[in-house]
């Protein structure tokens, strides 16, 4: 297949990294299909139908799901989005690192089964060196000055989120004119790329280390920037704050406390955003069940999302639901994601983050130690339906905000919902900051 040259590695990449090509077993999905035809809808309730109308406002619609059932059953067509997603460059590189496998159990729970403080201070970390084949797609260019930019995405999305994005690069510029070297890397643990060790702990700053380890050492890049949201803009604020060949990072999500109060603010928060601490708000104490989950018994609901689709189908498409702004992702998009997940196995390797971030002593994006540096430029980009929009004054307390912007349509799938408002705003940042690529 020709890709216009936009495949053409860099002169700087490693010789380890090579192509691939998305071709899932026949018999997998016919499998899909069995197993679609053999789940039970769930009986009708009050909370399941809502007889006086109404959205899902307790979970997802037994009507939506039937429908969705379904359409998945008998006309949704994977061959025709495989067949999409093969129109894009995909390369496979074995990453190295070092990883720390700490203990992270809690003392609640230990105490519960007889084990004393004393006994979990004998327990100690240990070190390990893995090696991980991590997929990406990719539009490299040829231009000398080209900035190289990793497009990071979340749960429950995947590199298809980033696809129109690309899809309206190759229409805008050859390999010759695009201004960028843009990789969109699947996470550790989700759909092409490998899991995460299954006999050590796996944290976000391991994911962090592992793509700064694909922009550098396997990509040979001198410098790169980053951008992300939902997990994938928390890992790349632990790169901007970690890594030094990281030189820039926008962002389209940034969940976070409120700032201490004696920190000074330096803007003031304005109507718009008043509405979005609302919805953030709202979204806290009723929006966050499913991380919970994650967090405490990712075993149990990576056992529950990997055994049947159906189930997967409830759990995901919620989201894509909720999440989002009119108009919502059509059926056919959310049951690509749906089914990419399934195919890949990937429901249950792809949990590991959340216990770095929801919890006692969890992290954010407020968290000082991952400030990012003055001398790093910070972008972000607002959007009226993220669950958790927050507003400038706050993110201005944790980097050097250079570039952000408010926008009146779009959700927690950005770069799926409104793609060229988000790489308008990706792009004017990345000239308005392309000084710091040759520091």
């Amino acid at each position: 297949m020709s890709f216009n040259n936009f495949d053409t590695l860099p002169h700087s990449a490693s010789k380890t990294i090579k192509p691939f090509n998305v071709a899932i077993p026949q018999q997998d999905l016919d499998n899909l299909t069995t197993l679609l035809k053999l789940s039970r809808l769930p009986p009708p309730t009050y909370e399941n139908s809502l007889p006086g109308g109404g959205g899902p406002r307790l979970g997802l619609r037994r009507d939506w799901l039937s429908a969705a059932k379904q359409h998945w059953e008998t006309e949704f067509d994977w061959r025709k989005y495989e067949q999409h997603i093969n129109t894009f460059p995909h390369f496979i590189a074995p990453i190295s690192i070092h990883i720390a496998d700490h203990d992270d159990r809690d003392h609640h729970h230990d105490h519960d089964h007889g084990q004393t403080d004393s006994d979990m201070d004998t327990i100690t970390s240990t070190t390990m060196d893995i090696t991980m084949d991590i997929h990406f797609v990719a539009l490299f260019s040829h231009r000398h000055d080209a900035i190289p930019i990793l497009l990071l995405h979340g749960w429950p999305g995947s590199f298809l989120e980033f696809l129109p994005i690309l899809s309206h690069l190759r229409s805008q510029y050859t390999a010759d004119t695009l201004p960028y070297h843009v990789i969109v890397p699947s996470l550790p643990g989700y759909a092409f790329s490998a899991s995460p060790p299954w006999n050590a702990t796996f944290r976000p700053a391991d994911a962090a280390r592992v793509f700064d380890t694909l922009a550098t050492n396997a990509l040979g890049f001198k410098s790169y920037m980053v951008q992300g949201g939902d997990l994938g803009g928390r890992i790349a604020r632990i790169i901007a704050a970690t890594y030094p060949k990281c030189k820039a990072v926008h962002l389209n999500t940034h969940p976070m406390l409120a700032p201490d109060a004696s920190v000074r603010l330096q803007s003031a928060i304005n109507d718009t955003e008043q509405a979005g601490l609302e919805r953030h708000n709202f979204f806290l104490h009723n929006g966050t069940a499913y991380a919970f989950e994650h967090v405490t018994r990712p075993a149990t609901i990576g056992a529950v999302l990997s055994s049947n689709p159906l189930a997967l189908l409830a759990w995901i498409g919620e989201k894509f639901l909720d999440w989002t702004d009119d108009p919502h992702p059509s059926l056919d998009t959310i049951l690509e994601s749906v089914t990419l997940y399934w195919l890949t196995n990937c429901a249950a390797t792809s949990l590991y983050s959340y216990r770095a971030f929801y919890g006692p002593n969890a992290d954010s994006h407020g968290s000082p130690k991952w400030h990012i540096p003055h001398n790093k430029p910070l972008g972000y980009s607002w959007f009226p339906k993220e669950i958790n929009p927050i507003p400038r004054a706050w993110i201005e307390t944790t980097g050097n905000l250079v570039f952000y912007r408010q926008h009146d349509k779009g959700g927690h799938f950005a770069a799926l919902e409104r793609p060229e408002d988000l790489w308008a705003d990706v792009h004017e940042f990345a000239q308005s900051v392309k000084y710091v690529f040759n520091s």
